[in-house]
């Protein structure tokens, strides 16, 4: 039986890159994991209590057996609150809603809701590092000045203009020319960071459309049956994950000077 050793080249490093990518969103995966049995799996509590628990479990979980770093475990618990304060806004204004009743509710949001958002920046981390990420021509300062630019506009669009095509549109000339370097096996990789932004952003509504119809939360359309999350969605996904990588950027990036400039798309290093 053929191994991904001995699979024409092109095909191995798909099959690698792959694995990676799996192993990144692996609190992702296991948080849709538990979503997906406490729909059908009896409860002795509320289901979003239950998932609360649960959440914290798979935090400490992944801590104590190494599978994310104590940095990380802090990142993800920043990202919780970050995206709590999110969701306590939105749904405030009516963005969605979550449609089961549980206990530990604050104004109406279901303190689980925060892990979802955390599994976002645990995939970022998670990928940087076993991708071994570097940047290019990244402009730390103009790209976090965009990105908290587009948080914002995520609560004043309600009462303002929504600028956020200007802001898509401000991103893409702050990260144009800005590479993302990644390590598959022993070749290393590059692509356009706004590239990574928009594919980032596609996956992640392709799982809101799945939460949603787990019952994780609802969009007024989906109130009385589930329909597929509005495509634009995609777009405002693109521009929050921007937010996500400026934050996990800040504390994992690491300069190396000169370093940069050696790197060559398809470069080989020693296996690791």
């Amino acid at each position: 039986m053929p191994t991904v050793w001995n699979l024409p080249r092109g095909l191995s490093q798909l099959v690698r890159f792959a694995w990676l990518e799996a192993r990144a969103c692996a609190f992702a995966v296991a948080l849709f994991l538990g979503l997906a049995l406490s729909e059908v799996v009896p409860l002795p509590v509320p289901r979003y209590d239950a998932l609360l628990v649960y959440g914290i479990i798979l935090t400490v979980t992944f801590w104590l057996s190494g599978l994310e770093t104590g940095r990380e475990v802090l990142g993800i618990l920043g990202f919780h609150v970050v995206g709590l304060a999110f969701e306590l806004f939105k749904v405030r204004v009516g963005s969605w809603s979550y449609p089961e009743p549980a206990w530990t509710t604050v104004a109406g949001v279901p303190l689980y809701s925060g892990f979802m958002y955390a599994a976002v920046g645990s995939y970022v981390a998670r990928a940087w590092r076993l991708l071994d990420l570097d940047l290019v021509r990244y402009r730390s300062v103009a790209t976090g000045v965009l990105a908290a630019l587009v948080y914002a506009n995520f609560f004043t669009h309600h009462w303002l203009p929504d600028v956020r095509f200007l802001l898509a549109a401000g991103m893409v000339a702050v990260t144009w020319g800005t590479w993302v370097y990644f390590t598959v096996g022993s070749v290393c990789y590059r692509m356009p960071l706004a590239l990574s932004f928009v594919l980032i952003g596609f996956f992640l509504w392709t799982a809101e459309n799945v939460f949603t119809a787990l019952g994780a939360f609802r969009y007024p359309h989906q109130v009385d049956t589930w329909a597929m999350v509005h495509p634009s969605k995609f777009g405002a996904w693109a521009l929050l994950v921007t937010v996500s990588f400026v934050l996990v950027a800040a504390w994992k990036l690491r300069r190396r000077p000169g370093a940069a400039d050696e790197k060559l798309v398809g470069s080989t290093r020693g296996a690791g």
